[in-house]
This record gives structure tokens, sequence and C-alpha cells, in this order.
């Protein structure tokens, strides 16, 4: 079995999923909840995660089934860590179901490790009794559990989380962090097996491979462009477009590669900031003109409605202009980067990114994507 990294683990495994059959039911769901092991060992583990975030957005920004593009809804859980309360079993929902991406890359970034006790099976029954999972049929309801630790420890048996996740339509894929053999005897198989979910194992210290690209600083000049595209609105909309930035920043200290992907999910559909940045919001049906004058910007406060209208007009115009100068460098780059993996491959090994790419066509062929 090949050690691939967490998100690329879960993105592969994610293309296996049947897909819905009736093209008048309403656009597919995805929800994938990821719970980590925040234990003193896992720091590895935790940067992967970060570094490799925007990677599953962008795996999804063109998939579509049955005609339909799915919307994105992540989760993020820390567990086996003595900062957590005892009493809630070392473990802690970090982000519920969200689309706001932004969300999610933040709380990856504050995550902090400390030992602890690592119950999987408890951190599991938490995700799916706290969590609002969807309810319709053909929705993809989906958990990734990662440790290194045995997958039977604590107070609540595994197979009675795992179960009680099927029965609900929930496939829960295990992630060990170690040895093939190591997480076969630490029952992370066995989970895996009884949730009809995938067993995977990675090296969680291994660096994810970089590679610099011709089309990374121009890249980071049109995300940071493409951000005065927003127009923040409402009691939270400056705290987001703070946090925005903020997550600009945390991807280019990760490397200029980080920072690229994440542009392109920028300007990709599953980018979705309609909670906060009118543009989004008009675009899922909001009126702009009915909106209350203290929830827009200063700047729009003294528009009449139809100024209002052209003014966020005029910022979508501009945005998908961005959008699509990203999509075109983003398309070179990966192109770019995929060539200077091949030579750096010895004894025609394939890479990581060449592994992913072979199983997540080959599953998607089966399950009827389209990208």
């Amino acid at each position: 079995m090949k050690r691939i990294s967490l998100l690329a683990a879960c993105v592969a495994a994610l293309m296996a999923v049947p897909c819905l059959a009736d093209s008048d039911k309403p656009d597919p769901k995805v929800q994938i909840a990821i719970l980590i092991d925040t234990s003193s060992s896992m720091d590895g583990l935790i940067n992967q995660t970060r570094e490799q975030l925007w990677r599953i957005v962008n795996t999804f920004a063109t998939a579509k089934r049955d005609g339909k593009r799915a919307r994105l809804e992540l989760a993020l859980y820390e567990y086996g860590n003595d900062n957590l309360p005892a009493g809630n079993d070392y473990v802690r929902r970090v982000v519920p179901l969200t689309t706001d991406l932004d969300k999610v890359s933040e709380a990856l970034f504050k995550l902090q490790t400390n030992g602890g006790e690592e119950y999987c099976g408890a951190v599991i029954k938490h995700a799916m009794k706290e969590l609002e999972w969807s309810s319709r049929a053909g929705d993809l309801k989906l958990i990734y559990i990662a440790g290194n630790e045995p997958f039977t420890q604590g107070p609540v048996p595994f197979q009675a989380s795992v179960k009680a996740a099927i029965e609900r339509g929930i496939v829960v894929n295990t992630i060990h962090a170690g040895t093939e053999q190591e997480g076969i005897n630490g029952q992370w198989m066995a989970a895996a097996k009884l949730a009809d979910g995938n067993y995977l194992f990675i090296d969680q210290n291994r660096a994810v491979a970089r590679v610099d690209a011709p089309q990374d600083a121009q890249l980071a000049a049109l995300s940071a462009k493409m951000n005065k595209t927003y127009i923040a609105y409402g009691a939270g909309g400056k705290a987001a477009e703070a946090r925005q930035e903020a997550q600009d920043k945390n991807a280019q200290g990760m490397s200029a590669g980080a920072a690229s992907t994440r542009a392109a999910a920028k300007a990709s559909a599953m980018y979705d900031n309609s909670g906060w940045d009118l543009v989004d919001a008009k675009k899922k049906g909001e009126s702009i003109a009915n909106m209350p004058a203290a929830a827009l910007p200063a700047e729009m406060q003294k528009m009449d409605a139809k100024q209002r209208e052209a003014f966020v007009a005029e910022k979508a115009k501009e945005r998908a202009e961005i959008q699509a100068e990203i999509a075109k460098l983003s398309k070179e780059r990966d192109e770019f980067v995929q060539g200077e993996l091949k030579k750096r491959a010895k004894d025609g090994a394939k890479t990581m990114d060449d592994a992913l790419l072979e199983s997540a066509r080959s599953q998607a062929e089966k399950a009827n994507y389209s990208f």
C-alpha cells in the first residue's frame, strides 16, 4: 500500500462514492469531517493538512455529477490532547460543517499539540452527534480520522461508533500515521473495513514535495488583487475580510506552492463567501437593493438602489476577469510542477501526485464524475 498525505488520501477516496442518478435532484452535497489527533507526536500530520487543505478544494472545483456541481462542506475536530476536557473524552469540535473554507484554514493554523489520551471511538461518536449531517439520499457524508495510537483506546468501542455511522449513511475512513503493519495491528484497518471505508497510512513526518514555479509570484499578486473585489457586509463582514487576508499570509508562510494552490481555490466555485461578501451573496439570490443601509459598507450607504446594483456588478465583473487569469496561470503551473516532479522521481517511481491523479481519475470514471 502506498504512503500518501492526509488530504490527498481524502481526495482519492472521495471519488469512489456513487453518484446521484436523477438530474432533477438538488445540487449534490459533499460533507467531510476531518478528525485529527493533536497529541504531542502529531505536528507533522497537522502541517501536512495545513499545506494541502486547498488541494481538496481544487479537486472539487470543476467536479460535477449528473451535470450538477457539488457543494463542499468541511468540518474539523481535534482529539487526544490533554488541553481538552476529560469530561468530553478529550475531544473538541473545532469547526462545524461549513462552506466558509477560510474558517477551516484559520482553525488549522491555530491547532497546537500536547500529550493526551486518543479515543478514536469517542471522537467519531461526537462528530456523528454534533454535526448537521444531511439527511438527503445521495449526498456524500464522510469522516476521515487520522492518528497513530491503537484505535481501541477509550470508553467508547469503535465498533459501536462505526456501525452507528453506517446506519446514518456516513462512511468512516481511517488514516494511520505510521507503518501499514502498525495500523493493522492497532485495528485501523479493521475499523475502515467495518465502516465500508478506506484504510490508508502515511508518513506524517515526510515533507510535502515543493516546486517553485514561474507562475507563483503572479498568482500571489492576482490573489491579493482579487481580495479588493470583495465587499464586506453585515456584522461579521470586516472580521471575515481580515480572515481572508490572514489565510493568504498563512499559505504564503508554508510555501509559494501552497499560496498558489490557495489562489486557485479562491478563483473556483467552491470558494463561497456569500455570508459576508455582496458579490457572492448576489450570486446566491440576495437582494442588494433591499438590504438595510447599516449592513452595507460606508461607501455604499449613500447610494440609491440602482447605484448599489451597479457597484456590485462592477466588482463581480472585475473578479471574474481575475479568476480567469488565475485559472489560466494555475493550469500552466500544474503542468510545470508535474514535469519537475517527474524529473525528481528515481527508478521510475511515481510521485505522490502521479499516484493521486491516476487513482482519482480511474475512480471518478467508475462513479460517473466529470471534470
